[in-house]
């Protein structure tokens, strides 16, 4: 089943701005939160549709590639690429990290089980040609990273010791607040200063380390590039962030591309353009020429009395389609090249030409001009 327009989801208009985005999503997580709705499977169904929709729509640039592809440019098909994939607990998550503050309101106020924090993510950018775009290709890339301290093994405690419960939050890694009003029960929930989540405290720091679990480290990972990406759209390495401290989990790395420029070709969508500049008598006569493609020199057959501006079409020589079949086209763009000095032999041929009328361009025929510009596609 295709999925519903994410603006369509929320109620709003596609030039909604944050504020008003935001605004609805809460209107609906309300509407449909679970505690509202006991066994209701259409209200979570409801709930998880709306938590999708903002997790897209609130992030500029996963809205921009929604904008201008659709669900298409936003879909996890390859690790992570850009898109969600919502369940009911990250639903939950989402509603409770945008700091609405409902609390036990609706029973939300639940102490979530410590544990060590998570590393943050890395963002590195790479630049690929066109070829390795065309074709798909494997990257080494070094990462410069926090990785776990290999003399306490990642807890942060010197030798012979271990990580004590956190006297601030009992070891729960948060602190909570509760306050009462007209409106019911209000729970603010803050993660503890002491411990920052954890739930454990160091007394006896790891000298290596310091008591982090962590210390700086660099490693080389490979990155598969599927073929037809475009510049920014990124790729997740699950894992390969920077690791957590005394212990944590580690962060992702996020790959970000970028296309280099073409010395010859301009990319338009998965159609690529290529100008191909031939001579006054090619362009009269005909010929067949060489010109480059993605894939190497191919033959082109070029009609005689062509016109400067025609656009030729090889079918299938452009960028393949990211996560489908087929490729796009190599647009050929014909430039009739004018010689800027010629020898005086040549300037005799050019004056003897110029004195047939034949090859004079009709005076006063509109539908030539018309012709003209209905030949640029």
């Amino acid at each position: 089943m295709s999925k519903r327009d994410y603006y369509e989801v929320l109620g709003v208009a596609r030039e909604a701005n944050d504020e008003d985005i935001k605004k609805a999503y809460r209107k609906l997580a309300m509407q449909y939160h679970p505690d509202r709705n006991p066994g209701s499977k259409e209200a979570e169904e409801k709930f998880k549709e709306a938590a999708e929709a903002y997790e897209i729509l609130k992030d500029e640039a996963k809205r921009q590639r929604y904008d201008a592809y659709g669900h298409a440019g936003v879909k996890g098909g390859y690790d992570g690429f850009g898109g969600v994939d919502v369940d009911l607990a990250d639903a939950l998550r989402t509603f409770m990290s945008e700091g609405f503050g409902f609390g036990d309101f609706f029973n939300l106020g639940r102490t979530r089980n410590s544990g060590p924090t998570r590393g943050s993510d890395l963002q590195i950018r790479i630049k690929l040609t066109f070829e390795e775009i065309a074709a798909g290709v494997t990257k080494k890339i070094k990462l410069r990273r926090l990785m776990n301290c290999e003399t306490c093994g990642g807890s942060g405690a010197e030798s012979g010791s271990k990580p004590v419960k956190c006297p601030a939050c009992n070891g729960t890694g948060q602190i909570r607040q509760v306050s009462r009003s007209i409106f019911g029960q209000f729970v603010n929930i803050t993660t503890c200063g002491r411990c920052g989540g954890n739930g454990k405290v160091v007394q006896n720091p790891c000298p290596a380390c310091t008591g982090e679990g962590r210390v700086q480290g660099e490693n080389t990972i490979s990155v598969d590039v599927p073929a037809g990406v475009n510049s920014g759209n990124y790729i997740t390495a699950r894992g390969e962030g920077n690791a957590g401290p005394r212990g944590g989990p580690p962060g992702d790395a996020l790959i970000f591309i970028e296309e280099k420029e073409h010395e010859y070709f301009e990319r338009h969508g998965d159609d690529i353009l290529y100008d191909m500049a031939i001579s006054i008598t090619q362009a009269v006569l005909g010929d067949e020429v060489e010109i480059p493609t993605l894939n190497g020199a191919a033959k082109l057959e070029i009609n005689p009395g062509i016109q400067s501006g025609k656009i030729l079409r090889m079918r299938n020589k452009g960028i393949p389609h990211l996560n489908g079949y087929g490729s796009g086209d190599q647009l050929v763009r014909v430039v009739v090249w004018i010689p800027t000095k010629i020898s005086s032999e040549e300037r005799r041929l050019f004056e003897q030409l110029s004195r047939h009328a034949d090859l004079r361009p009709p005076k006063d025929d509109r539908s030539f001009f018309k012709k003209m510009k209905d030949s640029l596609f």
